[in-house]
């Protein structure tokens, strides 16, 4: 939550923006003060919206309220670093949502480690007609991942199960498969 906080200068007092006139008055200058200090958290944070409003160099507070903007949801418990680039990457993530590039890369976010994704679809040409079509008739999508510890097994599986739920879209069957380096899928 923000407020005012004590000592803090404002770059526009008021009482400089009245008449020459004024500038002799303790009370005036007493009066104006407060108000400045009430303002100055006000005038700075508009000085400084652009930052304010940029997932890399929002405030922490803001960041889960920037995230409502573009659509994604972020984890509090997460790095403050992943949760500013699952920000910052979101509206380029939405573009290509339901591919297998953008599957990929909100793995990629989500994780860290590159996936390996298989998918049952397929395009192909052929100059005979009544040829087979390639791919299969139900869609399916097999993202791996290969973890360096066995430690990060259940967590990652946990968090790539909600991704995918929310990624791929409904028609299509998903697995997940989770290694740790040097054996085999699980």
């Amino acid at each position: 939550m923000r407020g005012t906080l004590p000592g803090l200068p404002t770059a526009h007092p008021l009482l400089h923006q009245l008449p020459a006139v004024y500038l002799d008055h303790p009370f005036l200058e007493r009066f104006l003060s407060a108000l400045d200090e009430v303002l100055a958290p006000v005038l700075l944070t508009l000085d400084n919206l652009p930052a304010h409003l940029h997932p890399r160099t929002a405030p922490e507070d803001l960041l889960a309220w920037l995230a409502e903007w573009v659509a994604v949801e972020v984890d509090p418990e997460r790095p403050v670093t992943q949760r500013r680039a699952v920000v910052a990457s979101a509206v380029t993530r939405h573009r290509r949502r339901g591919t297998r590039e953008g599957l990929a890369a909100a793995v990629r976010v989500e994780t860290g480690i590159e996936p390996e994704i298989i998918e049952s679809g397929a395009t192909d040409w052929s100059t005979e007609p009544g040829a087979p079509l390639p791919g299969s008739a139900r869609p399916w999508v097999t993202v791996r991942l290969t973890v360096p510890d066995a430690e990060a097994v259940a967590p990652t599986r946990l968090r790539l199960e909600r991704l995918l739920a929310a990624e791929v879209p409904a028609h299509v069957v998903y697995r997940v498969e989770v290694a740790v380096e040097g054996t085999g899928a699980s």
